[in-house]
């Protein structure tokens, strides 16, 4: 049996931009997928907690150090420039490694950049 475990996690980054007119996706800045494992084209789940809206999309990676977070096509109508954001990529882990899986999150600053990388999830993670 697999399980299907948050594997990594953007949490409470600021979107930059919402481009309406590109076919589809978020770009990240490449040194945060870095940190967190994620890939381009990986899907990902969104939440914004500005409006409680919640999507899911694939990812292009953007410029390395830009801190650029922009929500793209369609799925721009449900952010705003501003908006605090958590990405969560999953993985499919077999049964006997879930108890020792360990999921890398990166806790965000209001300009994008990460100020710790923890791989539990707290209790309260807003500061």
């Amino acid at each position: 049996m697999f399980r299907t475990m948050m594997n990594g996690k953007i949490h409470r980054a600021t979107v930059t931009e919402a481009n309406l007119n590109y076919v589809g996706s978020i770009t990240i800045d490449g040194d945060i997928l870095e940190k967190v494992g994620m890939l381009p084209n990986e899907k990902v789940q969104i939440v914004n907690n500005n409006n409680g809206a919640r999507f899911e999309t694939y990812i292009i990676e953007g410029e390395k150090g830009s801190g650029v977070i922009c929500v793209n096509g369609a799925a721009a109508r449900l952010v705003q420039p501003g908006d605090i954001v958590i990405i969560i990529s999953y993985a499919l882990v077999p049964e006997e490694k879930v108890r020792s899986h360990q999921p890398k999150i990166a806790l965000m600053t209001k300009d994008n950049k990460i100020s710790d990388m923890i791989h539990y999830e707290p209790e309260s993670t807003v500061f």
